[in-house]
């Protein structure tokens, strides 16, 4: 699952607008929406304080290079 998908459905699960979030986590409501869009350039720290709010944090996960991520 891509991050901006994780966040919007753990938004959305939360019932909490972009405004919402964007001021529980700390950071701005632009980077709330970039987030939510899939930019490829974000803060990493910025994204943790998102994904704390859910008792999540990025972190390192070993890639499956055998496997074809459209199937």
């Amino acid at each position: 699952m891509f991050l901006s998908k994780f966040v919007k459905e753990k938004r959305n699960a939360a019932h909490l607008t972009q405004p919402e979030l964007a001021q529980k986590a700390g950071v701005g409501l632009r980077f709330v929406r970039d987030l939510e869009q899939g930019k490829e350039t974000l803060r990493l720290d910025k994204v943790n304080q998102v994904l704390q709010l859910f008792g999540f944090q990025v972190g390192a996960v070993k890639m499956d290079r055998g496997t074809d991520e459209k199937s």
